[in-house]
């Protein structure tokens, strides 16, 4: 008799509202996506990682004897999982062996890496020594740990929450982190990638780091200048202290912020008002374009192009400078992914899915 796989999946995300917000201490909303990755696995005698990933050619093979287990190379995540789990008081006297599937564009803005690092967390506590089914919020903490702390990444919480815990959720970590789950009643959403690699590391010194040196310079002029309450006309008369582009971000920081607050209430509302809902993400996407300067002309194309085709909206997904856009298309969302695939994207009609879920249960059969 031989176990059956355990197997669980996770969703990618989108960012509906407030890109480039959360490293400010801002709120943002955002969605899990119908595209996922599934990994399958079961625990085996000897004290071996083993997992299959034949979507990429690659595989990932290591001992599970070390105590902590030594990372071999940036982003490690297959072991920071084990070394986070370890210190939580796991322990895995088996081996694992698996296979890795997934239909997330990779590197493009949409947490594949979360996705993962989520799944392969939900896998390895359920096959260690004590085996626990942890909640997604707790799943989403410690894959915080392991992909962000572990490895001094820069990034905020909202991948992990948003593929943990699935469906929509809005998200504050100032003062204390604050998640509510929201259920509006969305239609179709089309995802657009544009294969562009993404500078992310390079786009946060900058947008971040900009908007970092600006808050520090402001507070000197405003004592109880705040990103959460100060207005653009409240900041207006020292508008001689920046660059104009210094003062675009700040500002397009600001709006960013409202049409979020906005974007909450039309979210909310007994019914909802979907064109209105479409405007805003583009509101976010003029901003995200001309403030943040994040978007690229490619995706600038496949944005207008998913307009015209019907489309209610959209905006660039993730830190920008490439990979993926989307746009909210309740009506004709094929018409809209062909648009979008003429423009030069690769297009994915989705839908908000929910969070990690256990395919099926571990169960025993005779061979």
């Amino acid at each position: 008799m031989q176990p059956l796989p355990l197997t669980v999946s996770t969703p990618g995300r989108i960012c509906l509202f407030g890109e480039h917000q959360d490293y400010l201490g801002l709120p943002v909303i955002a969605a899990a996506i119908s595209r996922r990755v599934q990994i399958s696995a079961v625990s085996v005698p000897d004290k071996q990682v083993r997992l299959g990933l034949p979507d990429i050619g690659a595989e990932e093979a290591f001992a599970l004897t070390d105590t902590p287990l030594v990372y071999q190379h940036d982003r490690d995540y297959f072991r920071s999982a084990i070394n986070v789990l370890r210190r939580e008081g796991f322990t895995f006297s088996q081996g694992i062996q698996g296979e890795i599937h997934g239909n997330i564009p990779i590197n493009a803005g949409t947490s594949s890496s979360s996705a993962l690092l989520i799944s392969w967390l939900n896998v390895l506590t359920q096959l260690a020594d004590q085996p626990q089914q942890l909640a997604p919020t707790r799943l989403a903490e410690l894959a915080y740990v392991a992909e962000v702390l572990e490895f001094g990444e820069p990034g905020g919480m909202m991948d992990h929450y948003s593929t943990a815990v699935g469906n929509l959720i809005y998200l504050s970590s100032q003062p204390a982190i604050q998640l509510q789950s929201l259920r509006p009643a969305l239609g179709s959403f089309v995802l657009g990638d544009s294969s562009e690699p993404k500078d992310t590391i390079g786009i946060l010194g900058r947008v971040k780091g900009g908007m970092l040196r600006i808050m520090d310079r402001l507070k000197t002029e405003i004592p109880d200048f705040s990103l959460h309450t100060t207005t653009t006309d409240e900041v207006a008369p020292f508008k001689n202290l920046f660059t104009a582009d210094e003062f675009t971000l700040l500002s397009g920081n600001i709006e960013n912020r409202d049409i979020l607050r906005e974007a909450l209430t039309i979210i909310q509302a007994p019914v909802l008002d979907h064109k209105a809902f479409g405007q805003l993400q583009y509101r976010h996407q003029t901003n995200l374009r001309e403030a943040q300067r994040i978007s690229t002309p490619k995706i600038d194309r496949m944005l207008d192009a998913a307009l015209e085709a019907g489309a209610y909206g959209g905006k660039i997904n993730g830190s920008g400078g490439g990979g993926c856009m989307f746009a909210y298309a309740p009506e004709q969302p094929e018409k809209v992914a062909e648009a979008i695939e003429r423009a030069g994207g690769k297009a994915y009609v989705i839908h908000v899915d929910e969070g990690t879920r256990q395919e099926f249960a571990p169960a025993l059969v005779t061979n």
